[in-house]
């Protein structure tokens, strides 16, 4: 038995959420797909101070966690924010604060 296996779905979901935005590169990428009104074609590193490589192995995480979408589109890829993913990272991180909130005039 793995020791991921010890905990629960729910708490493993966080975790790989929480990994995906653990690098600031992947910030600026979720940020940039959010301020853009329409999905992105071509490079991305166009218009971040990254890489092509760097981004694309970003947005590969990004991707796999299911927070951004990318379909093939002729020869280029277009990227935009996946609404289920963003939904599910609000819910999830919604839920982690509320169980985590301390505890008023509490003291150790």
């Amino acid at each position: 038995m793995k020791k991921l296996e010890l905990f629960e779905d729910e708490q493993q979901e966080i975790a790989s959420l929480a990994k995906a935005l653990s690098h600031p590169a992947r910030i600026a990428i979720l940020q940039f797909l959010a301020s853009t009104p329409t999905c992105i074609s071509g490079d991305i590193s166009d218009f971040l101070p990254l890489s092509r490589t760097t981004v694309s192995q970003h947005l590969k995480e990004l991707k796999s966690t299911g927070l951004i979408q990318g379909d093939v589109e002729g020869l280029k890829i277009k990227y935009c924010l996946n609404k289920e993913g963003i939904d599910k990272l609000k819910n999830a991180f919604g839920e982690l604060f509320n169980e985590i909130t301390p505890i008023e005039n509490k003291t150790c």
